[in-house]
């Protein structure tokens, strides 16, 4: 409780907050790199788990990567790139882009295969090419389990971007690093309750997101297809 305490206070101390390596630009960049790994890991999850979503080919393989990958430790895939890649952005962002695509994977996976046979057979008898039924039908209805997915992977990375700061100068992790040499374990306290807090708040979001959508997607469901 008494390092609570002085974290806390660590943490009402305006001088701590303000300056280019102050806590609101560490904040910054610590959601800045979690925001940019999770946008590469969706450019190469996303497709993919659509795809198999759609055709229902390869469906053993969404568990096997996304069981292997979450099996991978963030922190020695980080020790490795970094060997492989030097000091710098570079090895905490490829090690977790890896941790954030299984959940991103099965999102878009079970999303898709989860859409309505039923509502697809209606999509195709008015017509609709592959490409409008999965633009248009697939990925709309899919839309609330594709953000859950997105939602895991969100919270998971910003939870383990401190990670950055073992190869980079950025995030919340610094003081996390800085703390530990310096046997400063209020400023090591109050960085981690700012991460918690910050994991709070986007898990708080994404579920709004995600409630909005599953309503919508209920509405869209009950229109005929040719309304879509």
């Amino acid at each position: 409780m008494k390092i609570l305490g002085q974290a806390l206070q660590w943490l009402s101390d305006p001088q701590v907050w303000g300056g280019v390596e102050g806590l609101w630009a560490r904040i910054g960049e610590h959601l800045g790199v979690s925001a940019l790994t999770v946008l590469l890991a969706a450019v190469i999850a996303w497709p993919l788990g659509v795809w198999i979503g759609h055709t229902g080919r390869g469906a053993g393989i969404v568990g096997a990567l996304t069981g292997a990958a979450r099996a991978l430790p963030t922190l020695g895939l980080l020790t490795l790139f970094g060997l492989l890649l030097g000091i710098g952005l570079g090895a905490p962002v490829v090690a977790l882009v890896i941790l954030a695509i299984p959940s991103l994977l099965a999102g878009a996976h079970a999303g898709v295969s989860a859409v309505d046979r039923t509502v697809i057979d209606a999509a195709r008898s008015i017509g609709m090419s592959t490409h409008q039924l999965v633009w248009e039908v697939e990925i709309p209805l899919a839309a609330p389990v594709i953000v859950g997915g997105v939602r895991t992977a969100m919270l998971q990375v910003i939870s383990t971007t401190t990670l950055a700061a073992y190869t980079a100068d950025v995030g919340l992790g610094r003081y996390l690093f800085s703390g530990l040499k310096t046997k400063n374990y209020a400023m090591m306290m109050g960085a981690s309750l700012v991460v918690v807090v910050l994991t709070i708040l986007a898990d708080l979001g994404f579920s709004v997101v995600q409630r909005w959508l599953t309503r919508r997607t209920h509405q869209l469901s009950r229109c005929p297809a040719g309304e879509y």
